[in-house]
């Protein structure tokens, strides 16, 4: 079976076994989505109100990202930021626009719940590479852009293996990585990983950082506008 360690290629399926996989992966995408919306209510109905207490609305943050194919949809999170004031924020910046609730948010990954529904409307999948930022697109070589054959997911192999501490380009290759031994099992072992590390902040960064794409250590998924 194959791991995701593993650097041999696994044996290519057939269209049938393409179709099953596929739709069992996106059975478990409807079901997990509307599990974990269920369950986790009870944290994300005090986050919203804590939201609308301390920094007005809106309380979800939206934003384009590249989905399936690298199209545009629009990724849904919960707000972690006050409104810039700045008409190219820095990093310094966004610490300053960050607050003890967002803060917490994304210490926690409650932040991340409301993309549950991006999985519902068929826009994301739990598990896949992550959605980076639109722009950019331009900057990712060929075989970079193969990350986004596949829908976009919550969480991924490049999460569970090390989150914001890999450099870009590791995490792009883990994205590929995934994608080349994508199995069933694989995704539930990643979403198993994912569990355990849900409400550790060891691997967690809430501060954004800016840089070069080939140097960025986050992945972009906290970066907010106005």
């Amino acid at each position: 079976m194959y791991k995701p360690n593993d650097h041999t290629t696994p044996p290519a399926r057939t269209s049938s076994e393409k179709a099953t996989t596929s739709g069992a992966k996106r059975l478990i995408d409807v079901v997990g989505a509307f599990t974990g919306l269920v369950a986790t209510a009870p944290l994300t109905l005090p986050a919203a109100a804590a939201i609308r207490l301390t920094m007005g609305r809106p309380v979800l943050f939206r934003q384009l990202r590249p989905g399936l194919h690298g199209m545009p949809f629009t990724v849904m999170k919960f707000r972690t930021m006050v409104p810039s004031v700045d008409a190219e924020p820095t990093a310094a910046a966004d610490e300053s626009r960050l607050t003890p609730v967002g803060r917490f948010l994304r210490r926690t990954s409650i932040d991340e719940i409301p993309q549950l529904f991006n999985v519902l409307r068929g826009e994301m999948s739990l598990v896949g590479p992550r959605p980076l930022l639109l722009e950019y697109l331009d900057q990712y070589t060929p075989e970079q852009h193969r990350r986004h054959s596949v829908k976009p997911g919550i969480t991924g192999l490049a999460q569970v293996a090390g989150r914001q501490n890999l450099a870009f380009s590791r995490r792009i290759a883990l994205d590929l990585q995934y994608i080349d031994g994508w199995t069933l099992g694989l995704d539930l072992r990643i979403l198993a990983r994912t569990a355990k590390q849900l409400f550790r902040s060891d691997d967690t960064n809430p501060d954004t950082t800016r840089g070069p794409i080939n140097d960025l250590r986050d992945s972009g998924t906290h970066k907010e506008g106005p």
